[in-house]
């Protein structure tokens, strides 16, 4: 039993299953100093109510269609702390390895969700957030991403490789140039790098990743400096040792 004292905890679930949900709803509605907030059934739903309720913590299922939990937790993950919830241990490990709250391996049981929750206050008594920067490259499988997820408020925007003309570096985001709209997400460049195809992209300057299906030809002005020339008529900068990797890829 908790202390009296202990201060009440606002709680989402989040899981395609409806049995999953209702699972974690038996355990979790006893607990006299927890309130379920919200139950989610996508991810979508799921940066909705974190956008709009700020609970204080979320059981969130691993594998999901939409956005499955990792993709979640990239958007939301400095506004909540997280109990990922899976039956998959290759998960639930890669989960612990980047420090999230906890993990409950399904079939679980109420005692040990009670540990989950133990953990997570204390987690969210020292201020601390699952670790969101690097999240995309160190839980996912290897081989790049098809897609590139931008939270705005409570909607998600899905990017398309294919449909994104260059990255920009700005102060603490990026910019992701698509379809002649900018989009802003909270990482740095050679994160943004991490996840794209080298094949594709390549770093022309130390705040430009070109998209070289999108390059039509490439300047040099009075002063040697050189810039590229996109199809629609853009021009981006090219440092020297941009040039040299530029270069190595049109050969």
């Amino acid at each position: 039993m908790t202390d009296a004292s202990t201060p009440r905890l606002r709680v989402a679930i989040v899981d395609d299953e409806a049995l999953a949900r209702a699972v974690l709803r038996e355990y979790l509605t006893p607990i006299h100093d927890v309130d379920i907030v919200a139950e989610c059934a996508n991810g979508f739903e799921a940066v909705k109510v974190v956008s709009e309720l700020h609970p204080d913590l979320l059981f969130l299922d691993v594998q999901m269609p939409k956005l499955d939990g990792f993709e979640v937790l990239e958007l939301v993950g400095r506004d909540v702390a997280v109990v990922f919830v899976t039956a998959y241990d290759e998960y639930a490990i890669r989960a612990f390895d980047v420090h999230a709250v906890d993990y409950l391996l399904k079939p679980f049981s109420a005692e040990r969700l009670g540990e989950a929750l133990a953990r997570a206050r204390e987690r969210l008594q020292r201020g601390e957030r699952p670790p969101v920067q690097d999240l995309a490259t160190a839980v996912r499988p290897a081989g790049r991403a098809g897609r590139v997820l931008v939270r705005d408020g409570s909607r998600v925007h899905v990017l398309a490789i294919d449909k994104i003309d260059y990255v920009q570096a700005q102060d603490d985001y990026v910019a992701f140039r698509c379809e002649g709209k900018e989009y802003l997400k909270e990482q740095t460049l050679a994160q943004a790098e991490a996840t794209l195809d080298p094949a594709r992209f390549v770093r022309i300057h130390r705040s430009f990743l070109l998209n070289l299906d999108r390059l039509a030809r490439v300047e040099t002005d009075e002063r040697e400096n050189r810039f590229a020339i996109l199809v629609d008529g853009r021009r981006l900068p090219v440092s020297r040792s941009g040039y040299t990797r530029l270069s190595a890829r049109l050969s």
